[in-house]
């Protein structure tokens, strides 16, 4: 998917840098997600952060940045991966409700 500039919010690459949850990223951080991605490692394909030059500078999207993480947090079958902590929450809070 590429950015659609009219619809979402464009940001310089130093916003998008402190807008990664939850203290930010270095700028060479920022700068490896664009050119070479990040592994997933549920099914091994490649996810870089998407941009767009306007005007001769690099940006992106408040909204890219969330395509980027949720990609990132997708298991093989399409759902968000969960920790096992999260799986045991959801399992106490389920017999909570049956009794």
């Amino acid at each position: 998917m590429t950015i659609d500039f009219e619809s979402e919010t464009i940001i310089t690459l130093g916003e998008a840098c402190r807008a990664f949850p939850p203290n930010g990223v270095s700028d060479a951080t920022m700068a490896r997600w664009i050119q070479k991605g990040i592994k997933a490692r549920a099914n091994g394909t490649n996810i870089k952060l998407e941009t767009i030059v306007i005007g001769g500078r690099r940006l992106t999207s408040r909204e890219a940045i969330n395509r980027f993480i949720v990609a990132q947090n997708n298991d093989e079958s399409g759902g968000p991966v969960i920790t096992a902590t999260q799986r045991q929450r959801q399992a106490e809070a389920s017999l909570s409700e049956r009794a």
